[in-house]
């Protein structure tokens, strides 16, 4: 089964897209305006947020991986592109830890 050929005029139109919209949503943020009701995000609150988004695209993983083994399911593409998400989710995942170590040991070792 031969795959279509990916359009990337619609792939560039798209990020474009989303690009506009980020920085639309960063304007205010940029001039110090603060949305009347808009709570300013907190670093331990998004991080448990991508945290348990990680652990949910293992969930769904371990999931496909146990109806196939059973016999439930006999898609056996779904279940390798589930457990490829899942290990991209989890080395994204590492990466940032380490980012994140380096960082503290970057601010802990500066000189006062």
């Amino acid at each position: 089964m031969m795959l279509p050929p990916v359009d990337s005029s619609a792939i560039l139109k798209l990020r474009q897209q989303i690009l506009a919209r980020n920085d639309a949503l960063r304007a205010p943020l940029d001039q110090g305006v603060v949305l009347p009701g808009a709570e300013q995000p907190r670093f331990g609150a998004a991080l448990d947020s991508a945290l348990r988004q990680v652990s949910a695209i293992q969930d769904q993983a371990s999931a496909a991986v146990t109806q196939y083994e059973t016999g439930q399911s006999h898609d056996l593409a779904s279940v390798m592109i589930a457990r490829q998400k899942a290990s991209l989710a989890f080395e994204a995942t590492l990466q940032a830890r380490n980012r994140l170590i380096g960082a503290y040991k970057d601010v802990m070792n500066m000189p006062l």
